[in-house]
């Protein structure tokens, strides 16, 4: 039983850093799951809609910025997966996780696969439930903040966002050891 595992919010100066775990059925086939970054926000969320009710089991779970900032982004990213995969039940017997780093999870084996949410399904699908769950939380944070416009940049280092950073400085939300590539990224 292996469950795909992937990440959401690397790059971005602001929000959490998202990770999903996700088994799917044996039997189970979908020809719309992709990689979530070639998929449109519609299709995205209505095929999180198919696989939260058919997976055998899910799981999501984030990092926020402070702890971003105390262990850096990578190990932030394997933290939020290692949290997904904590609540699988079943628990996985093989993890596949996109990219090429990781740090073992108990004694479950896993793989590394580079561009792993386009070869293989349950990848696919944890970068579908990673991406949709961090969008949603990025809308509500939003609301608090709207100048940022996360609603559209979702915290990416966009224009509009770069000018709300000068205009309006950093929020609690925003990944304070980005500064320097907050500024550096700050010039157009």
């Amino acid at each position: 039983m292996e469950a795909g595992c992937d990440e959401a919010g690397r790059g971005c100066l602001a929000g959490p850093v998202f990770a999903a775990a996700v088994i799917l059925p044996l039997d189970f086939e979908n020809t719309l799951i992709n990689d979530s970054k070639k998929l449109s926000e519609k299709h995205r969320n209505s095929l999180r809609q198919i696989i939260e009710k058919e997976a055998v089991c899910w799981a999501v779970a984030a990092v926020e910025p402070k702890i971003i900032d105390e262990i850096n982004i990578l190990n932030a990213s394997i933290l939020a997966m290692h949290r997904a995969i904590a609540q699988l039940l079943p628990k996985p017997e093989l993890l596949l996780i996109d990219g090429n780093r990781f740090k073992k999870y108990s004694t479950v084996p896993h793989v590394t696969i580079v561009k792993g949410d386009g070869k293989y399904m349950s990848v696919a699908a944890a970068s579908i439930l990673a991406k949709t769950h961090r969008d949603a939380y990025m809308q509500q944070i939003h609301e608090q903040f709207p100048f940022y416009g996360w609603d559209h940049n979702k915290g990416y280092p966009t224009r509009q966002h770069k000018l709300a950073i000068q205009e309006h400085g950093l929020s609690i939300h925003h990944r304070k050891t980005f500064r320097t590539a907050i500024q550096t990224r700050l010039k157009f």
